[in-house]
């Protein structure tokens, strides 16, 4: 594998002289001391994101060589999805003497950079991040180390370095269409999350624009922003519901969503699909056990985290790729 070039390591002493503090002041925000204030703590985190600066856990043994590490950053662990990536990536990272250590961002981008600064402190040979919207501190952060990094779950956009996922636009057009020549004509959207991870919008959006290009505009849609769940899935039906009434299908921005949703409905004497159509995304398991089986767009989340790590692993700096998986429409009822 050939690495990216590295640049000189960032130092403490770099970014105590861009905050204007003391080196000791660096490494008690660093090491998030107490009675710091938020002025020089918000001071130090921007020199630090802007000279792209991680610690160096390993100084005193490998100072220059990256360990056996791939650094993981995730949304979230909370559902079916990024545990079945995990899975594909240590699939081929444990057959390659590799271990992935992780990070969660809740869909955060501040919490995203921390994350990556620890992750990176460690000296991984590699790093994998989620989507394609990843911040320029960021960035700056993976330049310094001159490692390779993969991020995963969309194409639509442009990568650091190379890229493994779907194209979520193309997946909200295909749900339309997909709901239209079935003769649903009134359909609607539903969200969690605040609607935080981009490529949910860009699926949202796509579904919009191509339902209204096909003359069936959106009648509503309810984004929620807590975390995405069953139960909440079901919260965001009924609100939905009750604000647009004549609605004959949904789209959910994943099947935890649906899945609550498909219980509302089971729930409250709402008939599916005769009386209203649930589409969901992801295609994940609990989808085919349900009384009604869901349909849904399956994603091809294990073979993801297998193609990220095989990136990773096997890089070339001056070639990044771009591999996109494609989707399918499960067999289910619920359409």
């Amino acid at each position: 594998m050939t690495s990216p070039k590295r640049t000189e390591r960032v130092t403490l002493k770099d970014v105590a002289r861009v905050a204007g503090v003391s080196d000791i002041s660096v490494s008690r925000v660093m090491r998030r001391a107490p009675n710091i204030s938020d002025g020089l703590r918000d001071k130090v985190i921007q020199a630090a994101n802007d000279l792209g600066y991680t610690p160096n856990r390993l100084a005193g043994a490998l100072k220059t060589a990256n360990s056996n590490l791939v650094a993981v950053v995730v949304p979230s662990m909370s559902n079916e999805v990024f545990p079945e990536v995990l899975d594909g990536i240590d699939s081929v990272l444990s057959a390659n003497g590799l271990s992935a250590v992780l990070g969660i961002s809740k869909y955060d981008p501040d919490r995203e950079v921390e994350a990556v600064r620890e992750l990176l402190a460690w000296s991984p040979m590699g790093l994998i991040l989620t989507g394609l919207n990843a911040s320029a501190a960021v960035t700056r952060m993976v330049e310094a180390q001159g490692i390779p990094v993969v991020q995963i779950m969309d194409t639509d956009g442009t990568a650091i370095q190379s890229a493994v996922g779907i194209s979520h636009s193309a997946a909200g057009a295909a749900a339309a269409d997909f709901l239209l020549d079935r003769g649903y004509g009134a359909p609607g959207y539903v969200g969690a999350w605040g609607e935080r991870p981009a490529r949910s919008r860009i699926r949202r959006e796509a579904f919009a624009a191509r339902l209204a290009e096909r003359g069936a505009p959106l009648q509503g849609y309810k984004i929620l922003p807590g975390q995405s769940s069953a139960p909440l899935g079901a919260e965001a039906l009924a609100s939905l519901l009750s604000e647009h009434p004549g609605l004959d299908s949904v789209f959910f921005a994943n099947d935890d969503l649906a899945v609550g949703a498909l219980f509302h409905c089971m729930a409250n004497g709402i008939r599916v699909p005769q009386d209203l159509a649930l589409l969901g995304f992801n295609g994940i398991a609990i989808g085919s056990a349900t009384p009604t089986k869901l349909t849904s767009i399956s994603t091809q989340r294990f073979r993801m985290g297998v193609e990220a790590a095989k990136l990773l692993i096997d890089n070339d700096p001056d070639s990044p790729k771009t591999v996109d998986l494609g989707f399918s429409f499960t067999d289910g009822a619920s359409v």
